[in-house]
């Protein structure tokens, strides 16, 4: 089952993401697509490491997601992935449409597919004002198109705010 948990930045989503994961009862992986390339985000990695149990399993991985999905998905684990725009940010900076659209269109195809459950973390960039230059428009874009889809298939939707989650898609948590 796969579940994407939408918020704008600082809103509770990967708070409730780890919670679910947490009260799932199940074998929990946290799938890091961050790359802390300055202090600033060194520091934001370093809140989340914290917050999360030792005995949770690690991958880091800023491009293949879906191979990843893939690779650690099962019956009687819990994938927690965070987050989608910071790996959508990975693959518009590598400067190539080809891979973009095809790591796209993987986690697309393998989303529906994935034993064990799936929570999906997002930031929802959307409801802000039009953002200046080209690369953050597309960006925008490209966060709404992934998210429509991702929507479409998975089993429940929530979006946070304030720490409060509601729900979009699906039974209620």
């Amino acid at each position: 089952m796969a579940e994407l948990i939408l918020g704008g930045a600082r809103s509770g989503k990967s708070r409730l993401a780890e919670r679910l994961a947490g009260e799932s009862g199940l074998a929990v992986t946290y799938i890091a697509t961050s790359q802390p390339l300055d202090g600033e985000m060194s520091a934001r990695v370093a809140s989340h490491r914290a917050r999360r149990p030792d005995h949770w399993g690690l991958v880091e991985e800023p491009i293949e997601l879906a191979r990843v999905l893939r690779e650690h998905a099962a019956p009687g684990t819990c994938l927690l992935v965070d987050c989608l725009t910071l790996w959508l940010t990975n693959l518009l900076m590598l400067e190539d449409e080809a891979r973009l659209v095809a790591e796209r269109d993987a986690l697309l195809a393998c989303i529906g597919e994935l034993p064990g459950r799936v929570l999906l973390v997002s930031n929802e960039t959307g409801l802000g004002v039009v953002p200046l230059g080209e690369l953050t428009r597309r960006y925008v874009d490209e966060a709404g198109w992934l998210h429509q889809a991702l929507a479409e298939r998975c089993t429940r939707v929530t979006f946070t705010v304030a720490g409060l989650p509601m729900l979009l898609k699906g039974e209620p948590l």
